[in-house]
């Protein structure tokens, strides 16, 4: 069996009860950093016999094969990250997939998760919400990253690293509005937790007037459809940009219609228009 294991996101007095016996009980464990999770089970005041295999981002793909030989083998396999659950930003996911392919079962051991835990400190609404992961580490691609969930209306969460929170605020700021209300979580659940809550621009301002240091995860709220509007030249921008990126122009309206809430008729009259002025111009 493949068992997946939240772990505390910092505070070991997180850890549950099945957690703690599912490490001392375990014959294989596969953990992302094996120093931090021996400084929780020293923590936790548990002690274990399983063989402990590394398990990260750098080496996941090559340690799969290994892994699933193991779950094959009949044994169980207990999977752990260095902090919230397996497979959510963190090697998981693709063991996960490829254990329920070859029949292995799975059993999920709930608990930690920052994703979550962010959204409530937030304050911003949790009837619909989006992890989106971390964001793109250059510019170019987290502008046009961001650009794709401008209009998105759910509450969004991302994790960021320290080193790159103030240019990535800077970036939503210019793409979702100096008012978009958000908050960054800070070092959740340790000693120095932390949570600022604000628009885009203070939020910015804070990151740039402070040092950041530990676990960061950013919260943003959703599109307010009713408080934007698009001029004629802004519609035909945006149909103009997606034909640009090879849709045809009615599938073109049609996106731009729905992520804008403005009739697809009203739009391909703009359009219309639009042609007839150019050629005027002409």
């Amino acid at each position: 069996m493949l068992i997946l294991a939240a772990i505390p996101l910092g505070n070991p007095g997180d850890a549950s009860t099945r957690l703690k016996e599912a490490i001392t009980s375990a014959d294989f464990i596969a953990a992302e950093d094996s120093r931090r999770f021996g400084r929780l089970c020293a923590e936790l005041g548990i002690t274990y016999e399983a063989k402990i295999f590394s398990f990260f981002e750098g080496n996941e793909n090559e340690r799969l094969e290994p892994l699933l030989e193991i779950l094959l083998s009949g044994k169980d396999l207990l999977v752990v990250t260095d902090a919230g659950m397996p497979g959510i930003s963190d090697p998981g996911y693709r063991l996960t997939r490829e254990a329920i392919a070859r029949g292995v079962p799975i059993r999920v051991l709930p608990g930690p998760s920052a994703v979550t835990t962010a959204l409530l400190f937030s304050g911003l609404p949790t009837d619909r919400f989006c992890f989106e992961g971390f964001l793109p580490r250059t510019s170019g691609a987290r502008i046009t990253a961001l650009e794709k969930l401008a209009t998105e209306e759910r509450t969004m969460i991302f994790f960021e690293a320290p080193h790159r929170l103030l240019e990535s605020l800077r970036d939503c700021e210019s793409v979702l509005g100096s008012d978009r209300l958000g908050a960054i979580c800070r070092e959740m659940t340790k000693t120095y937790e932390e949570t600022i809550r604000g628009t885009l621009s203070e939020l910015s301002a804070w990151a740039g007037a402070n040092e950041i240091l530990g676990e960061i995860t950013l919260v943003i709220g959703g599109f307010d459809r009713s408080t934007q509007t698009f001029t004629p030249e802004d519609l035909a921008r945006m149909v103009l940009d997606r034909e640009g990126q090879g849709e045809s122009r009615k599938e073109a309206i049609a996106e731009v219609a729905k992520s804008t809430g403005i009739a697809k008729r009203e739009v391909f009259d703009l359009m219309v228009a639009h042609k007839s002025a150019d050629r005027m111009g002409s």
